[in-house]
């Protein structure tokens, strides 16, 4: 058997808040809950369990998601019609912008507890 991450634990304030935000931004579904936690499935197979904790407690952590230039301009299109304000850069020096690196796209964005969050068409390392 080959070795594959199966599932991270991402803290939030409201698990339920965070797992709506991420599904909706990503057009993903939202599995049953289980105990503490609200999983977000990726079609890779990767559960994103999210556990509400206390906000004062919440490490930012950043995720990335590699998607296709559809699904780019569908989350893309999510993201500018709720308003929420993304960068082209990780450190959000680049308000309003897209970045193009590796011959893709991508862009972050902050999910509600304050995770950085990215979706690129091109995983890092590729060339065009």
């Amino acid at each position: 058997m080959s070795v594959e991450l199966n599932h991270t634990i991402v803290h939030a304030r409201d698990n339920r808040e965070s797992a709506e935000f991420l599904a909706h931004i990503l057009d993903l579904r939202i599995g049953t809950e289980w105990g503490p936690f609200i999983p977000v499935a990726t079609d890779n197979g990767v559960t994103l369990d999210f556990a509400t904790i206390p906000a004062e407690s919440i490490v930012t952590q950043h995720y990335a998601f590699l998607v296709s230039e559809e699904e780019f301009d569908a989350a893309f299109a999510r993201i500018r019609a709720a308003g929420i304000t993304y960068w082209a850069d990780p450190h959000g020096k680049q308000p309003g912008e897209i970045n193009h690196h590796h011959g893709g796209r991508g862009v972050y964005f902050m999910d509600p507890a304050g995770h950085g969050m990215e979706i690129i068409t091109r995983p890092y390392g590729s060339h065009v």
